[in-house]
């Protein structure tokens, strides 16, 4: 898979290890995955398109570089999608976000749809949708469905982690949007977690269980 990115930096991989522990604290698990966003957006993010502006500094006029046309849209995937739009969010405070709400069939696995809002002009914006977990593929696959549907023509998608099998299976549902992941794991169990993983990642950020 072409399109599949694995950021594999050591400030990555030390903090995904603090998360992954069962006994992190909800504040560590929050404080880190926004943290560990922050690292993943600088890849994610290195190839936006620039223009040159005039300014002047207070020593000078010169010529500097600033993002192209209309502004970022971060999308999240509720409820956990939040936790890593808060760190890209620090990165870029000006970016417009979209929220899609998706849970999952605990019986057939499959995404099921309760709530959708995006901003104007997607298809004039640069997407990232954000979820921590790329486990089946199903949510990620209509998240981007969504966004899609909505006009958007630029769109990336940032995971925490990854299981082949949801890689695959977005992959065959869109094969034209980049995917970054901080970490490929090995497998789905049969109740579609990621394995070795790190857990629900919503219920680890909330606190809810």
């Amino acid at each position: 898979m072409s399109n599949l990115t694995v950021i594999d930096h050591p400030l990555i991989e030390h903090k995904l290890t603090l998360m992954r522990e069962k006994t992190a604290s909800t504040a560590s698990f929050r404080r880190l995955l926004r943290e560990i966003s922050m690292l993943l957006a600088y890849e994610l993010l290195r190839d936006l398109k620039m223009e040159e502006v005039d300014i002047e500094t207070p020593v000078a006029p010169m010529k500097a570089r600033k993002i192209q046309g209309k502004k970022l849209c971060f999308v999240s995937v509720l409820r956990a999608g939040d936790g890593l739009l808060q760190g890209l969010l620090d990165l870029v405070p000006v970016a417009r976000v979209g929220h899609i709400g998706l849970y999952r069939d605990p019986k057939t696995l499959q995404p099921v749809s309760y709530y959708g809002k995006l901003p104007d002009n997607m298809d004039q914006r640069t997407t990232v949708v954000v979820d921590p977990m790329l486990a089946t593929g199903g949510s990620a696959a209509a998240a981007v469905a969504e966004v899609k549907k909505a006009g958007a023509r630029d769109v990336r998608f940032l995971a925490l982690l990854g299981a082949p099998e949801g890689a695959e299976a977005f992959h065959a549902a869109h094969p034209d949007v980049p995917v970054f992941l901080g970490a490929m794991d090995e497998r789905l169990n049969e109740k579609g977690y990621i394995i070795p993983g790190l857990g629900d990642a919503g219920d680890r950020l909330f606190g809810t269980k």
